[in-house]
Order: structure tokens, then C-alpha cells, then sequence
């Protein structure tokens, strides 16, 4: 019985042992949040939910060693932000509340690279569609300013379109893979994609129009099912 108890004992303190030391060889790569971390890690750096304290403190999402995602950061003056970060910056949508002798200050919006940019813009909008049985359009964690097409039919990839043709009110044309869209816009943006496809439930051709604008700036791929 004493044996299985030493077991247990010494079980536990190898396990503590080991959580200790991996928290301490996992490195936050923002210096004013680099003192202690507890949270998850990969390959030496906190990446996932964790907590950061050193001169201010961090809580929420990791990537790579510097907050990345959503989390709340708080200086050592008292002030707070909540929002999206994007390789240790404020890059989102994000409610920063200051601390004055008059009493709170808020600044509630949009913010880019670490500067405040204004309120929250308003959400994609597709203002005409022909042709489309579904759209979607999803932010991705980049601080580009760049929207990616993603055509499919029926959920996979449209390998049958023709008299393909698109425009924009601003960026020039780029690719990425099997995408197609545009970089370097300034938003807000309107973009229009005309093509012909194939069903997936039919065999006759299907001429699709599908208009849009996008007015917060970020790095976007836009869905387009028919």
C-alpha cells in the first residue's frame, strides 16, 4: 500500500515538474507580456489559449509566440482592449477602454496594425445575384488587404466556367491557388463576377452574376456556390 501511495506521489510531482518546466521554456515573443505564460505551446512558443504576465498581461489566443486571434491585453496603467490580434497588434474589430481622471474613454472599432481607425464598419453586403445558391464570406487572419474567390458547385470546386469575367473599384488581379481575386485594395471595395456554369443538379448552362461590396479592410475570401 505505501508503495502504490510513493507511486502516486511521485507520479504527480514528475507531472508538475514537467508542466512547470515546459511553461518556462515556452517563450511570448512580446516583450511586455514575456515574463510568465501558462497555456498551450508548440515547437518552444505559446500558440493556442493562454495566459501572458510580465509589465502588462495578455489573455486569449497565441500563434507563434505573440497574441494572435481574440483575447483581452491590459497595460499596467489600467487600460484594456478586448478584441482581434494579429502577430502581437490590434488588427480587427476591438473596444480599447482607457483610464482618465474624467473617468473612462472608449474607442470601439475598427483598428489596423495597432492604430484606431474608426467605428465598425458595416458587414459584407451582395447587392445583386443571379444564379447563386449560396455565398458566404469569411475574414481570414492576415493583415492583407485582399479578397480571394472561391467558385464551387454544389460544395466542391467549379471546374466548368466560361466567358469568365470580373471588376473591381479597386486593387489589381491576383491568384492564389485555385483563387481568384484581387490585392493592395482600399476598401470600402465593390466587386462584380459575371461567368456561365454547369449545374450540379442539371445539364443546362447557368449564367451567373453576383455584385458585392466589402467595407471593413482585411484579408477576405468570398464563397460563391451555384
Amino acid at each position: 500500500m505505501k508503495n502504490i501511495v510513493r507511486f502516486g506521489l511521485i507520479s504527480i510531482f514528475t507531472f508538475l515538474t514537467l508542466q512547470i518546466f515546459s511553461q518556462e521554456n515556452c517563450k511570448v515573443l512580446k516583450p511586455e507580456i514575456s515574463g510568465t505564460y501558462a497555456g498551450k505551446c508548440k515547437s518552444g512558443l505559446a500558440n493556442g489559449k493562454g495566459i501572458a504576465t510580465g509589465t502588462d498581461s495578455y489573455e486569449g489566443q497565441f500563434t507563434k509566440g505573440f497574441p494572435n486571434g481574440y483575447g483581452t491585453y491590459t497595460w499596467a496603467n489600467g487600460n484594456i482592449y478586448t478584441g482581434e490580434w494579429i502577430e502581437g497588434m490590434r488588427h480587427g474589430i476591438g473596444k480599447l477602454t482607457m483610464k482618465t481622471k474624467a473617468g473612462d474613454s472608449i474607442q470601439n472599432g475598427l483598428w489596423q496594425k495597432d492604430v484606431y481607425s474608426g467605428p465598425k464598419p458595416r458587414a459584407p453586403y451582395v447587392t445583386d445575384k443571379t444564379g447563386v445558391s449560396r455565398s458566404n464570406f469569411q475574414k481570414n487572419q492576415t493583415t492583407l488587404n485582399r479578397v480571394l474567390l472561391d467558385i464551387t458547385v454544389s460544395g466542391t470546386k467549379n471546374q466548368q466556367l466560361s466567358n469568365f469575367l470580373m471588376s473591381t473599384t479597386s486593387g489589381t488581379e491576383t491568384k492564389m491557388g485555385s483563387l481568384v481575386g484581387y490585392d493592395q485594395i482600399v476598401f470600402p471595395v465593390t466587386i462584380k463576377v459575371l461567368y456561365t456554369s454547369s449545374s450540379g443538379f442539371h445539364s443546362y448552362p447557368i449564367n451567373v452574376r453576383f455584385e458585392f461590396e466589402i467595407y471593413e479592410p482585411g484579408d477576405w475570401t468570398v464563397n460563391i456556390d451555384n
